[in-house]
């Protein structure tokens, strides 16, 4: 089996569990609440019902998602995970939503509810049910890279909260008559409502693309210059198609006297740890030539002190001389806070005093890697 195959399999198993506890718990609260005559336990029911459709758009959107590359895919579908998990969020965001309306209602039109025993022991199982899935879908979650399931699991945990306030909420109104039904009704509402917009947040991020983690983005950089004809990385673009499916391109600065050859066997070498190493597949690597003249060495060290200098300038690279051309060109990591053509202007202004006989090329980039 295959480790896609493997990771979709996983995802359907506990999903399929979801939906099973959910539906159950949403069926015994259901019962409750109509019994009970109590909307706090009754929204609490909808809250499970939810989390059981979710669970459900959980495993089509695994199944999309593994669905093989074609001609109008070719880097597979994996991004529709992120488009399911954009859907459970929404269908957690409406029933906090009509929770709430319903819990306003109660408010204006109280009426009082009545527990039995066996209601608050249900209730109780409820919450312990809760917990236990909620650690075991958002820990499968984990292990995976699911978002959708996270998002199930770590809402598992929140409804759990929610459904011991209900049991508290019961266990007043049994035994000092006060009766908080629909106020609490209000506070799960407000929860849900707060756990739906969070996860729509969240996946939006991943749709429109978010910066890559710096753990993953220093280690691809330690592996390409830890080769020792390597002299620096940079430009490091990692790009997401769905959990498990990255992408990267990078820059490397090599000597100037470097041939073709050796650097088509370095590429190579380097494709092929990263892969190993992270499951991120390099697919270009561009090069920036280093002089090895040390008067030119000592210009670039000069020139980088100039522009470091500035808090707006994050790096230097790409420098070279073009001695016979007298043309100086470097690359300049400029922060977001910073307009690209005012700080290159000014770059160029500093350095043009200090080398009058060079013409200068300078390239803004991107912060877009730690």
């Amino acid at each position: 089996m295959s480790e896609q195959t493997n990771r979709e399999s996983i995802i359907v198993r506990t999903s399929i569990v979801g939906i099973a506890v959910n539906v159950l718990l949403a069926a015994f609260k259901a019962a409750v609440g109509l019994l009970s005559n109590s909307i706090a336990v009754v929204l609490d029911a909808v809250n499970n019902l939810s989390d059981a459709l979710s669970s459900v758009i959980t495993i089509g959107g695994a199944k999309l998602a593994g669905k093989k590359p074609d001609k109008e895919h070719p880097l597979g579908h994996g991004r529709i995970e992120y488009i399911s998990a954009l859907i459970v969020a929404a269908i957690v965001l409406y029933a906090g939503i009509t929770s709430l309306v319903e819990s306003v209602k109660k408010i204006i039109n109280p009426s009082a509810p009545d527990y039995s025993t066996i209601s608050l022991v249900i209730i109780a199982v409820a919450v312990l049910a809760k917990v236990l899935l909620g650690r075991y879908v958002k820990s499968k979650g984990e292990q995976t890279h699911s978002g959708a399931l996270i998002a199930s699991g770590t809402d598992a945990l929140s409804d759990a909260a929610l459904s011991f306030a209900v049991l508290l909420t019961a266990l007043l109104y049994t035994f000092k008559g006060i009766s908080l039904e629909a106020y609490v009704g209000v506070v799960i509402s407000g929860f849900i409502i707060k756990a739906g917009t969070e996860m729509i947040s969240d996946t939006v991020k991943d749709i429109l693309g978010r910066r890559a983690s710096g753990e993953l983005s220093n280690q691809i950089k330690e592996i390409v210059t830890s080769d020792p004809e390597v002299l620096g990385a940079y430009d490091l673009f990692i790009h997401d198609y769905g959990p498990g499916k990255a992408y990267a391109s990078v820059h490397v600065e090599l000597p100037d006297k470097m041939t073709v050859d050796k650097v088509d066997i370095l590429t190579r070498r380097l494709t092929d740890r990263i892969y190993r190493e992270t499951g991120v597949i390099l697919t270009g690597m561009g090069i920036y030539s280093r002089n090895t003249d040390p008067e030119a060495e000592k210009i670039r060290k000069e020139v980088e002190q100039i522009v470091l200098a500035h808090e707006w300038a994050l790096q230097m690279h790409a420098f070279y001389i073009d001695e016979e051309k007298k043309i100086m060109r470097f690359d300049v990591v400029m922060s977001f806070d910073k307009p690209d053509d005012e700080g290159i202007q000014t770059i160029v202004n500093e350095v043009g005093k200090v080398y009058p006989d060079y013409h200068l090329v300078v390239v803004p980039d991107i912060d877009i890697t730690d």
